[in-house]
């Protein structure tokens, strides 16, 4: 690697955002340009430059010299904190080798995600592109067909509690996610729910209602199936915990499953396979769509 020393020749010179003109102080980062949700990537790309530029013996002094920013812009990028653009790591990748490397992993760069679990944003972003997506639940109504008033005694009942910010951003990125029902008529969405899930008692009979309301309004859709599985059903396949299947624009499936402060991207396609058999032999179990739309509306009734 051909190692930079100093200001010397080779680092950039053209003027961009977040640098000073030539002789100019470079401009600080300032506090509200700092990223409010750094993401995994920002992490690894800001540990990625501070490998390359310990290895090419520099300070950080020294490379925002080169790369004309100011340290404190460096340190930001190194520690994650902040978005790097394109005059950044345009910079570093000529003082630090030009080997390429920056500019890869740049393109692999994504901003933190508010309300999200960081185990989670990784789906979330795949299912927004997903032409067919699958979900069974045994443990609560899924977060795509929650109403707000659920979701919010769902974020309220965690532990440790959350603050009054976090649970607002936690209640907007589950609204939010709620909108590809409505703005994908073509993509087949399907929903397979035990039934003690809707159940399950939260806040006043008025509450019940607006849940199972809202399940209703939104499972109307052609594109969009719910299935109830009855208790009387006995046990079956999926007994092991929560499943998501998607499939990709490519026509590849991937599955997701998800714990205790945990989600795993399951890739396997012989793992992924299996998850797909499971529900699929469920969803035979289940009871038909038509039947449990007619279930949820006779539960509706006796709230």
């Amino acid at each position: 690697m051909h190692i930079v020393e100093g200001e010397a020749a080779g680092c950039g010179t053209g003027a961009g955002p977040g640098a000073g003109g030539v002789g100019e102080q470079p401009v600080p980062a300032r506090e509200w340009d700092r990223e409010p949700h750094p993401s995994d990537s920002l992490r690894t790309f800001g540990a990625f430059v501070q490998a390359l530029r310990e290895h090419a013996g520099l300070s950080r002094a020294d490379l925002a010299a080169c790369v004309q920013y100011s340290k404190h812009t460096v340190e930001s990028i190194e520690l994650g904190r902040r978005m790097p653009d394109d005059a950044f790591v345009e910079r570093a990748e000529e003082a630090l080798g030009n080997t390429g490397a920056l500019r890869k992993a740049a393109r692999h760069l994504t901003r933190g995600e508010a309300g999200l679990a960081a185990w989670f944003r990784q789906w979330a972003r795949l299912e927004r592109n997903a032409v067919s997506l699958s979900t069974y639940e045994c443990r609560l109504v899924p977060g795509l067909l929650q109403s707000e008033a659920y979701a919010r005694a769902v974020f309220e009942s965690t532990i440790p509690p959350r603050t009054d910010e976090e649970l607002e951003a936690q209640l907007t990125a589950r609204m939010e996610r709620q909108r590809m029902l409505r703005e994908r008529p073509t993509v087949p969405f399907s929903f397979i729910v035990e039934e003690h899930v809707f159940r399950r008692r939260f806040g006043d009979a008025e509450a019940m209602r607006g849940l199972l309301d809202h399940v209703l309004e939104l499972t109307a859709p052609r594109n969009v199936t719910l299935q109830v599985v009855p208790l009387e059903a006995g046990l079956h396949a999926c007994l092991d915990g929560p499943v998501r299947i998607l499939e990709t624009p490519e026509g590849r499936r991937l599955g997701y499953s998800e714990g205790q402060k945990n989600g795993r991207l399951v890739s396997d396609r012989k793992e992924v396979r299996t998850l797909c058999q499971r529900y699929e032999t469920l969803r035979s179990q289940a009871l038909s769509p038509k039947e449990s739309r007619a279930w949820l509306e006779r539960l509706r009734g006796e709230r």
